[in-house]
């Protein structure tokens, strides 16, 4: 076995690896990357990019269906399923090839490809053929798809986001199971292409939505294009010739059945932790497995080791696992130094989801246990949201005690653009009046932010 020696030892080539290797090198100490798994980051080959590649082919099927609503006919609308998912992954593999692009510009002796299993504190095996010895670590080893139990053992019938891009062409039908962020995109995107598409979640909620009138107008809109399970729970599926039938229970209702082409599991992401060595270390782990860590240095408690990305579950989206990634391996390498001193504490940005859907949806900051003012806002008759045909839903911007704005909830058009301008605001700690006295241009969708505003400073 090659015994190798290193500062700062980063484990996973995703987002946050990749940040915190590029972090430590730039601080000056001899850092090595680990490579484990598919590589290409999460985001690139089977999240954020084709998901949004699917999304957008939907989208356009969906507008050349609808455009006789400006008077404008289009006959003979057609989706090629084949067609379709070929460009997905034609362009899904363009993203995934610059990030590699990235990693062939590291030195060789740098990169490691192979499983690291933690033997101790300061040791990785790596496939039994490297010991590698560090001064601090960082795991960004990223997150997997789970499959429900009920779901297991169907093979290629069920699809994750990890296969859901490899079909050769789009299912007559699916159900998917999970109405979260990721769920209510591929559902929405599935029916705009033609398949006949159901969504099952035994929470109830769609998109992670709180307020309850955007909710309730979610579950009116999507449900026009989804036939909605909501409150249901799948207690067990079986192989149905070529495809799936699905048993599930509503409280107050009886059970229910169905059968469907492909099944899709969208219910979650659990970190990649299992099998890599965790329970040898000195850190504290929870039921699950998960360590105990700052949410700010990312140090790990028990051993100099940082978690960065969705490894560390705490806010799985690109822009937090590159900052984290970064904070970590500079920390890390603070720590290779023997400089605690210099191991750094930033603020935490305001947090920022997005759902990509039609209407999109956004979360913003503190939506939760404010005790300010609610300032809110109907899209139904917000003057660039009619001229775009796309007047639906509605935005509520929240407030503290001061009026300092601490945290938005959009359902509707351009949530994506209107999300940035109040994560600004907020990261700026701009009260309500301020924001208010900003420019906003006519005719614009940014002008229902003014109308929201108006109704706090009233």
């Amino acid at each position: 076995m090659r015994e190798l020696v290193c500062d700062v030892a980063v484990i996973g080539a995703g987002t946050a690896g990749i940040a915190a290797y590029r972090a430590a090198c730039e601080s000056g100490v001899h850092a090595v990357l680990v490579e484990q798994g598919p590589g290409g980051t999460t985001c690139a080959r089977v999240g954020c990019m084709p998901s949004k590649l699917l999304i957008t082919a939907a989208n356009a099927a969906f507008e050349a269906r609808s455009a006789d609503r400006f008077g404008v006919h289009v006959q003979g609308v057609q989706v090629r399923g084949r067609e379709v998912l070929q460009r997905v992954r034609h362009e899904r593999d363009r993203f995934v090839a610059g990030v590699f692009d990235g990693l062939h510009e590291y030195p060789e002796d740098s990169r490691i490809i192979g499983r690291a299993v933690f033997e101790n504190d300061t040791t990785l095996r790596i496939d039994d053929a490297v010991r590698l010895r560090f001064k601090a670590s960082v795991i960004a080893t990223g997150s997997s798809p789970s499959v429900p139990e009920p779901l297991k053992g169907l093979g290629d019938r069920v699809l994750t986001t990890d296969t859901l891009f490899e079909i050769d062409d789009l299912p007559a039908s699916i159900a998917v199971l999970g109405g979260g962020p990721v769920g209510l995109e591929l559902a929405q995107a599935m029916s705009r292409l033609g398949v006949e598409t159901a969504l099952f979640d035994p929470a109830g909620t769609l998109g992670g939505l709180k307020d309850a009138d955007l909710s309730a107008a979610a579950h009116e809109i999507f449900g026009e294009e989804i036939v909605l399970h909501l409150g249901a729970t799948v207690e067990r599926a079986e192989s149905a010739g070529d495809g799936v039938t699905l048993h599930w229970s509503c409280k107050n209702a009886g059970t229910e059945s169905a059968k469907f082409a492909r099944v899709l599991s969208a219910a979650g992401r659990p970190p990649n932790l299992n099998g890599i060595g965790l329970e040898r270390t000195q850190l504290s782990l929870d039921e699950k497995g998960m360590p105990a860590f700052d949410q700010r240095t990312l140090l790990c408690e028990g051993a100099p080791i940082f978690i960065a990305g969705d490894a560390n579950q705490d806010r799985p989206v690109l822009h937090e696992a590159s900052r984290q990634g970064s904070i970590a391996g500079r920390n890390a390498a603070a720590i290779a130094r023997s400089d605690e001193s210099a191991v750094a504490r930033p603020e935490r940005w305001v947090s920022l989801a997005m759902v990509f859907t039609d209407p999109q949806i956004a979360a913003i900051g503190n939506i939760e246990g404010r005790d300010g003012k609610v300032g809110r806002m109907d899209f139904c008759d917000q003057g660039r949201a009619r001229v775009m045909g796309r007047n639906r839903g509605g935005l509520r911007i929240y407030t503290d005690r001061a009026s300092q704005l601490v945290g938005a909830e959009i359902f509707g058009p351009g949530a994506e653009h209107l999300a940035l301008v109040l994560a600004y605001a907020i990261e700026g700690r701009l009260s309500a009046q301020t924001l208010l006295d900003r420019p906003f241009y006519h005719p614009t969708l940014e002008e229902g932010l003014e109308t929201a505003l108006s109704s706090i400073s009233a």
